[in-house]
């Protein structure tokens, strides 16, 4: 049984799942793995989610430590930005491993579709 911040996963793959599972998680870590992006430029980048979707999970995210969010009050309009932490960094490869398996499996079923 593995602990993390008060839940209790039965292996460590539910442990990793339970972090970034879900159909938004990952895409949202997939753009922040390079760069730090305000909250509108990830969603432009994810034009089909709904915004209480994309602020539930950037607050999961920041609640599990994976991303942070810095808010800018000095000035208005208000400016809220979002990067990976430490933590969050250290999915990097597992994310971009995630990406380049969608890569190779669009890649072989045009492949055995041009085939048949």
């Amino acid at each position: 049984m593995y602990k993390f911040k008060g839940k209790e996963y039965p292996c460590c793959a539910s442990l990793t799942m339970g972090l970034i599972g879900g159909k938004w998680k990952t895409v949202i870590l997939f753009y922040l793995r390079n760069t730090t992006l305000r909250y509108n430029e990830l969603r432009k980048k994810m034009p089909t989610v709904t915004e209480r979707t994309l602020s539930l999970q950037l607050k999961a995210l920041e609640e599990d430590g994976i991303i942070n969010r810095k808010v800018y009050t000095s000035k208005p309009p208000l400016k809220v930005e979002y990067s990976l932490t430490a933590l969050g960094k250290t999915l990097i490869p597992v994310v971009q491993s995630i990406a380049d398996w969608g890569v190779y499996t669009v890649k072989e079923n045009e492949a055995i579709a041009t085939k048949v």
